[in-house]
């Protein structure tokens, strides 16, 4: 007969290792939140374009490539690619429009090319960035990288 304290224990046992298993993503900030913050921290620039480091963030816009950002008073079209080990943004301040062919157009490419291009950009990008911000988000701090500082009263 199995006791009921070893029966309880092996439930605690499962129950924490499902929690180390996710704990570290918890901990970290999604990559929306780090678009978000980053935009507002910045007074919704005009434009604005930067690397986060994959292994910084949990990823949940994966498999998007163009699409629309609101942010406060703002809509940002965002051009995002994985160019391994960062992500890169591209966001521009423009009014809210379709955005989907674009999108499949990107992602046909990025499939096309086997992400190579992609991934040769980080590479590079490992090598070229010179300057780096910190973002503060609601999970906690997050560094990204610019390849040169952005004048942040620069308009279009």
């Amino acid at each position: 007969m199995v006791s009921s304290s070893r029966i309880l224990g092996n439930k605690f046992l499962s129950r924490l290792k499902g929690f180390w298993k996710t704990s570290k993503n918890l901990e970290k900030p999604l990559a929306s939140e780090v678009l978000t913050s980053y935009l507002i921290q910045t007074n919704e620039p005009p434009w604005t374009s930067y690397f986060v480091k994959c292994s910084d963030i949990v990823n949940d816009q994966r498999g998007m490539s163009h699409f629309n950002w609101p942010v406060g008073s703002s809509n940002y079209h965002i051009l995002r690619t994985g160019c391994f080990p960062y992500i890169k943004y591209h966001c521009t301040k423009r009014p809210k429009q379709d955005l989907s062919m674009e999108d499949k157009f990107f992602k046909a490419i990025k499939i096309v090319n086997l992400g190579i291009p992609t991934l040769m950009y980080g590479l590079a990008a490992t090598q070229l960035i010179r300057h780096q911000e910190i973002v503060k988000t609601p999970r906690g701090d997050v560094t990204i990288y610019f390849l040169l500082p952005e004048d942040k009263g620069a308009r279009y």
